[in-house]
């Protein structure tokens, strides 16, 4: 312990991406339920333009759903030594729990950072980080390692002003509905369902509001089924949750996008364990691994699948899911016996015991 006695935690929150505000949201939930007998907490906000500044571990006003990282004094890294220098005091921190979601936090560039600091830090490192927050390459890699995953196209900026006729003969082959991505945005932010290439070109540019790089992805059949994986310590293999099922009732909306997450909540039922028989239950759960494993991830994630009568298509990967106690991750394992509090405290461990660099 830095501080001879607790364990000093750095909790970093906020961050550039449009999901600012979440990510403060689940700031307030960590800091209400992780054991201030066993850890110090060090608030670190990083504001909208990037700027970092000394945090604040006031739980109401973090957890309103609209809050921001105001003005404070400015925090800065030693590089090699991972301390924090916040205005004029300097602190060695144990670890870092980023909970940043989204673009400059769940995309490689923080963990590079934290790499390069020397700082031990919760979650997946630069390139799993970086595969999974890229949808298309998440799709490549996954698909290498033999697991199922939907048809899609990929649009670049650049391509969609040279090559736009090639892409929208890509995109016919697809069947409809189709669904537009940011392929580096979470929280479905930019994304829109169209039934015709009428609707193409509004929902390129809506999704290009978000990241210049977007997939068309076909539609899949099937329900919204998702497990969360927890990394093994020492040499314990990772574990699989108990499946649990979005069912979303609103017909607005047509799908599970940002406004069914965390504004228009009222049609959203999360069952867990979801309604499946047992076998396919074990097989959801086995893949979810494999995906977790494929990709490199370490501490958590949350892996979305489609289910269909039986079958399974990976969706998507989440490397710092949603972590409010009513997020799906956390309510996964509580289902399966572990508390938020517990799983804090696992995170956490599965850190500190991890080697910065390469391992």
């Amino acid at each position: 312990m830095k501080n001879g006695s607790k364990i000093r935690v750095a909790i970093v929150y906020g961050g550039r991406s449009g999901e600012h505000s979440v990510s403060c949201m689940t700031a307030s939930s960590v800091m209400s339920s992780i054991d201030t007998e066993r850890y110090e907490i060090v608030p670190i906000g990083i504001r909208q333009d990037g700027t970092w500044v000394n945090g604040t571990t006031d739980t109401d006003v973090l957890g309103t759903g609209s809050a921001t990282v105001g003005p404070g004094e400015p925090v800065t890294i030693s590089y090699g030594t991972g301390t924090f220098h916040v205005g004029e005091e300097s602190l060695d921190v144990d670890v870092v729990f980023p909970l940043l979601h989204g673009p400059f936090g769940e995309d490689g560039t923080i963990q590079g950072l934290f790499e390069m600091a020397g700082l031990k830090y919760v979650g997946s490192g630069v390139f799993a980080s970086a595969a999974v927050m890229d949808k298309h390459y998440t799709k490549i890699v996954l698909r290498e390692a033999g697991l199922p995953v939907g048809p899609w196209v990929l649009v670049t900026a650049n391509g969609w002003r040279t090559r736009r006729d090639e892409l929208v003969q890509q995109i016919k082959a697809l069947k409809f509905p189709l669904f537009v991505k940011p392929s580096r945005a979470g929280s479905s932010l930019g994304i829109s369902r169209i039934e015709s290439l009428d609707e193409l070109d509004a929902a390129i540019a809506e999704a290009q509001k978000h990241d210049p790089k977007v997939i068309v992805e076909q539609g899949i059949t099937g329900r919204e089924v998702e497990c969360a994986i927890l990394g093994g310590t020492g040499t314990e293999s990772p574990k699989a949750s108990l499946p649990g099922e979005i069912v979303l009732d609103n017909p607005d909306s047509g799908f599970y996008d940002y406004e069914s997450k965390y504004v228009d909540t009222d049609g959203l039922v999360l069952s867990i364990p979801a309604a499946m028989p047992d076998d396919d239950q074990e097989k959801l759960r086995e893949m979810a691994l494999r995906a977790f494993e494929a990709i490199d991830c370490e501490g958590m994630a949350r892996v979305d699948f489609f289910y269909d009568d039986g079958e399974l298509v990976i969706n998507e990967i989440n490397t710092i899911p949603g972590f409010t106690p009513y997020s799906m991750y956390p309510l996964m394992w509580q289902k399966s016996g572990m508390t938020y509090s517990e799983l804090i405290d696992e995170l956490i461990g599965l850190a500190l015991e991890r080697n910065a660099g390469l391992r």
